[in-house]
């Protein structure tokens, strides 16, 4: 059984930085792809990065181009979404998914597995 246990959310400052973590466990993850979404309050779950566990195929979506970073560690199965420029808009509950599968997709309907999600706050 797939299991992703996200860290590294919280409060910050417009305009700083934060660290989320994606740990992975239960799977083979050479043949996965991962997900960051993003939920704020009243709106609906949207994309934020892609990366393909084999081959580094990564995307982003328009907003967080130029600002986050996504990024994994294969010997600890982790992914990592690095958040710089931060923006209130940027205010959400922040999911990683995976999916078994290497084609790329931005639609949380292809992720089968998901974590609970950490908050991230930011104050302007």
């Amino acid at each position: 059984q797939v299991q992703l246990v996200e860290s590294g959310g919280g409060l910050v400052q417009a305009g700083g930085s934060l660290r989320l973590s994606c740990a992975a466990s239960g799977g083979a993850f050479s043949t996965y792809s991962f997900g960051w979404f993003r939920q704020a309050p009243g709106k609906e779950r949207e994309f934020v990065a892609f990366i393909r566990w084999t081959g580094g195929w990564i995307s982003y979506a328009n907003f967080a181009k130029g600002r986050f970073t996504i990024s994994k560690d294969s010997a600890k199965n982790t992914v990592f979404l690095q958040m710089n420029s931060l923006k209130s808009e940027d205010t959400a509950a922040y999911y990683c998914a995976a999916a078994r599968t290497l084609a790329h997709s931005t639609s949380a309907n292809n992720f089968l597995y998901w974590g609970q999600g950490t908050q991230v706050t930011v104050s302007s």
